[in-house]
């Protein structure tokens, strides 16, 4: 994934955020589950794009030989 296409996407996320927050009739509460929600699966989405596929995933590093 290129870098550009990498910050299109978290401009998306943050788009589709602020209109969550901008809903009047949503609950402060359900709110702040689905900003949670939203930051770890993002978290883990970069994650596994900056460190996973192509031979780079860091769970297949080994210490030693």
């Amino acid at each position: 994934m290129s870098l550009l296409s990498l910050i299109i996407t978290l401009i998306i996320i943050g788009v589709l955020l602020w209109a969550v927050s901008a809903l009047p009739f949503i609950d402060a509460g359900i709110k702040k589950i689905i900003y949670i929600v939203v930051v770890v699966v993002v978290c883990l989405w970069l994650v596994s794009v900056l460190f996973g596929g192509s031979g780079n995933n860091i769970l297949n590093h080994r210490i030693g030989y």
